[in-house]
Parts: structure tokens; sequence; C-alpha cells
């Protein structure tokens, strides 16, 4: 028998037994299906997270309170707080002898709290910001002005609206000019911002704006700041830029060596970088324990197999009689495993595209920059596997098939 007609076999037998060969293949349809969701999903979300990046531009330099090792995340990062940077460290940033790079600097706090209008009222973030915040952020205002260098040091009492939350307290009503309340305290809108959607997984339109000062001093009793973002002039001044901030940090510190640096700084590369790693670890570990129903399918194949040789002990011990060679019979077994863990690999695949662009469609659809990420190089891979399930869960009842003595198989009732 020929491998053609080997496959014609293997293809008339799980025609003739639907059922037992659907069951057979479920395993398989299961665990290609959950490998290709778990690659095609983390890859998304890891295309979710990088394209968050991007939208800020790689010529922009953070700042982060707390030493960290430049492999790993900074402390602050962690949730944990650290109070070493200081409104007095972005200005120092900005005079062009300690950076003479840097386009703007921009110094951030963050609070949250009750925005109320007369007898409309939201929940959302407050951030404590510098004048410098649109061009650091290549954020535009779309009706009013931004803060001004003195509101942002003399506790002005304005406000910068996102544009959700300037929807949800006035709705059509232009807000320039009018008073709202924010927790307790009284602010005078100034402006809204444009729409600029989701980054980071902070959705920047439901956000509103006043002066550093203020939210340090009123709102929040603090004097120190979250972290500090500075834009470069090109790509290619980031490194020295970065070694400037450094040595300016460390003299506005006193800190004499770098061992004992109590800030982190970070440009867009090396944070893409770090986040690359993490999630490719997470997605490959994630597919590891997704294969491991490959196994369960690979058995349950191999228990079928093993039961499809008992019944067919005559009809072996007949080719077998009539001149069949033992690696003949082995080719048939093997081929009809193949087939069938190949088939529920094509089916797993299928299922598993179909819902990971469900997902991808769900989350561009709420708004999120989400790659659908379906590699050929996965389905290839994907395909490849079902084929060695086949042959390797295969292998013993195919040798058990064809090491039948012909004699006794024919005798076998």
């Amino acid at each position: 028998m020929t491998i053609t007609e080997s496959i014609k076999s293997s293809l008339l037998s799980m025609k003739a037994h639907k059922l037992r060969s659907f069951l057979t293949m479920l395993g398989m349809i299961i665990g290609i299906s959950s490998v290709v969701i778990v690659m095609s999903v983390g890859a998304g979300a890891q295309s979710l997270i990088l394209n968050q990046f991007k939208t800020t531009g790689s010529a922009v330099i953070a700042i982060l309170p707390g030493a960290a090792d430049e492999e790993g995340p900074p402390a602050s990062a962690l949730g944990i707080v650290i109070t070493t940077l200081k409104y007095e460290d972005a200005r120092a940033l900005e005079k062009k002898s300690n950076a003479p790079h840097l386009l703007a600097v921009a110094a951030y706090t963050t609070g949250t709290g009750t925005i109320s209008w007369q007898n409309q009222s939201t929940d959302t973030n407050f951030v404590g910001t510098t004048a410098s915040y649109t061009i650091v952020e290549d954020a535009d205002v779309e009706r009013g002005r931004f803060i001004s260098e003195e509101e942002e040091r003399n506790l002005a009492r304005v406000v910068v609206l996102g544009s959700i939350v300037a929807e949800d307290l006035f709705g059509d009503m232009d807000p320039v000019g009018q008073k709202i309340k924010i927790k307790k305290e009284m602010f005078e809108v100034i402006g809204v911002m444009k729409e600029r959607g989701v980054q980071f997984f902070v959705n920047q339109d439901d956000q509103v704006f006043i002066p550093l000062k203020t939210a340090q001093k009123i709102m929040l009793g603090i004097n120190h700041v979250n972290y500090i973002r500075a834009k470069v002039d090109d790509d290619k001044n980031i490194d020295p830029t970065m070694e400037d901030v450094r040595a300016t940090l460390r003299e506005q510190h006193d800190i004499l060596s770098p061992i004992n640096d109590d800030f982190s700084v970070r440009n867009t590369k090396m944070a893409m970088d770090v986040i690359t790693q993490v999630t490719d670890v997470l997605k490959y570990f994630l597919a590891a324990i997704a294969a491991l129903a490959l196994v369960v399918g690979g058995v349950g194949i191999m228990n079928i197999m093993l039961v499809a040789v008992n019944q067919r002990i005559r009809e072996i011990g007949l080719r077998k009689a009539v001149g069949a060679k033992r690696s003949q019979i082995m080719t048939q077994f093997l081929t009809e495993t193949v087939s069938i863990s190949l088939t529920g690999g094509v089916i797993g695949i299928l299922i598993g595209a179909g819902v990971s662009a469900l997902v991808a469609f769900v989350a561009q659809y709420l708004g999120y920059s989400w790659d659908l990420v379906i590699t050929p190089m996965s389905v290839v891979t994907a395909t490849g596997v079902s084929i060695l399930v086949g042959l390797v869960f295969g292998m013993y009842p195919a040798r058990k098939a064809a090491g039948l003595d012909p004699i006794e198989a024919l005798r076998y009732e």
C-alpha cells in the first residue's frame, strides 16, 4: 500500500467513524487553538503596550524617583512611593547650561477626586503639571489655553479639562470661564484639551490638569513630584543628554558617586526593551502551559489507535497473510494517526485564529491600539507540532499492529 493509498484509507476511516474521529481530535483542537490564542493575544497585548510608547515619540527621557538597575523596572513602577524628585529638579534641567539638548521639561504629580459643576459631577484623576506639558506630550488645546509658567508657580486655581470630563460636566456648552469644584476647592476652567485617547492604559481625555504647585500644596499636601519627562531635540542626542541629566540631578541632590543615585533615567527605547523582554517571557510561559493540552490530546489519540488495532486484528492478519510487510502496516497506522492529528491541528488553528481576531476586534472597538498578530511561522509551527504529536503517539499502536502474528491474528475473534 502506497502513502497515497494510506491517506485515502485514513480519510475513509475517519469518515466512517465521525464521532470517534472527532473525539480523538478534540484534544489536538483544544491544544493547538490554545497555543495560537495565547501567542496571538500575547503579541496583541505586547503591541498595545509598545504602541503606547510609539505615540509619545522616541526622543523623550523619563526621570523617576529611586535608583534602579537599567535592566529592571524602577522602584516607583512597582508602587513604592519615593519622594526624592522635586519641582526644583525640573527647573534645573530646563537650564541650557545643564542640558543643552532638552527642548522642554515637565514635572508631574497625580491624585483622584470628585469634580463637580452645578448638579453635575464625575470622579476622575487630576494631574498637577507644568506649562511645558503640551510640548513634552505633543498635546494640543482645543479651546482656551493651557497653564502658564506664572500659574504653575503661584498656586493659581485654574484647570484644563480633558475632552471627556468637559463633555460629562458641560455637554455641548463651552466650559471656558466656568467655575468647577475639585474635591472642596474651586477652580476656573481656562481650557479644554483635544482628544488623545488611551495611552499607557490611562484615558488621557478622562482627566484634568492643574498647576503643579497647586496640586502639591493645596490638593495633596506634598513636596515631591511623581516623575519628570523631558523632550530631546534629536534622537542622536539622547545618550549624551541622559548623562547631562544624571550629572545635573547628582549636583542637585549632593550625590558624589553614581552608586548613591536616588533617581533613575530612562528613555523610550530602554522602556520598550524591558517591556518586550517581560512580555515575551510571559507569552512563551503561557504558551508552554497551553501546550500541555497537546500531550493530553496525544495520549487520547494513542488510546483510540490502540482500540482501532484491536478492532482490526483480523484485517491486519489478512493483509500480512497476503504479503503485506511490517513497514507497510506501520505506515498505514502512522498515516491514520497523523491524519487525525493534522486535521485536529488545522481545525485548532482556524478556531484559534478566529478567537484571536475577535479579541483584537473588541479591543480595537474599545479604542485600544491592539494589533492582530498571527504570523505564518506560528501557523507552520502549529502544523508541524500536530504532525509530530501524531508520529510520536502513533508509533506504539503502529508497532503493535505491525508486530502481530498473521496466524494468531486470523484466529482472533
